[in-house]
């Protein structure tokens, strides 16, 4: 497990949220394959809900307005010491800005992108706020991975942005790792040649899907379906761990993973 206490270096992966049209619906399902509790942060906040972990915000979701477009995803922040500094860091290397950079109460600074390939993410710069608190434990974040048709223009948008390495993974499949220069940590991977399709999207789309945890991944995709939820893939063990691909009651995609021990545990 991490626990995190402080704002992340620049790219880390640092925060997660949904919007779906069925709070309450959601709120069942997570907090059944999770164990999620949930804390609303009132009219102040726009009844945005803390999904929590042992008292610890790990992710965030909200119900979506009406008149938005019936597609819902799960959006991966990462972090920033400079969010407006990024921001154009975004646009000079082709990508574009969907919602540009505002203050967050007290909590934070944030903005909505998207990269040249069309994947949207978002930037969170922590103020009181610094992101999920747990991340790499059962019921949280463990790996978030950039689906693509070209995953060579995108690793090369990343770098840019965040001055990333790339590191191409053996093994036949178009896989490229992406590590934090400054100390070689693994932060996500970029999946070429395929696409995935969002929700009630009209067609596949470059995105960002994430990995959660899970202490038993057949269990997970067990209680997916029971709570409405659908299955892309079964379970199967990969030299990474246990993994499935699955998708909410609202058609969002993510995986469950059982991530395979550590080499020194």
């Amino acid at each position: 497990m991490t626990h995190v206490t402080s704002n992340a270096p620049d790219g880390t992966p640092n925060w997660l949220d949904i919007g779906i049209p069925d709070l309450e619906r959601a709120k069942t399902f997570y907090g059944t394959l999770f164990g999620w509790q949930y804390e609303d942060t009132g009219p102040e906040g726009g009844h945005y809900n803390l999904c929590t972990l042992r008292g610890e915000p790990v992710a965030g979701m909200m119900r979506n307005p009406e008149d938005q477009p019936e597609v819902y995803w799960w959006s991966v922040y990462f972090a920033a010491d400079d969010c407006d500094g990024l921001v154009k860091r975004v646009t000079d290397a082709g990508g574009e800005v969907v919602a540009p950079a505002m203050d967050v109460m007290d909590q934070g600074r944030m903005a909505i992108v998207r990269d040249p390939q069309g994947a949207q993410f978002g930037l969170w710069q922590g103020r009181t706020h610094p992101g999920s608190r747990i991340v790499n434990d059962p019921g949280s974040f463990v790996w978030n991975e950039l689906v693509t048709r070209d995953s060579a223009a995108a690793g090369e948008f990343y770098k840019a942005v965040f001055g990333y390495e790339l590191e191409p993974i053996p093994g036949g499949m178009d896989y490229t790792a992406l590590k934090r220069a400054e100390d070689g940590r693994y932060i996500g991977g970029i999946l070429g040649g395929s696409d995935i399709a969002l929700g009630g999207g009209d067609g596949p789309v470059s995105s960002w899907t994430t990995y959660f945890s899970v202490d038993d991944a057949d269990e997970a995709v067990r209680r997916v379906r029971a709570g409405g939820g659908t299955v892309d893939s079964e379970p199967q063990d990969t030299p990474y761990g246990r993994s499935a691909s699955v998708r909410d009651p609202f058609g969002v995609p993510f995986h469950v993973m059982k991530p395979a021990p550590s080499p020194e545990s």
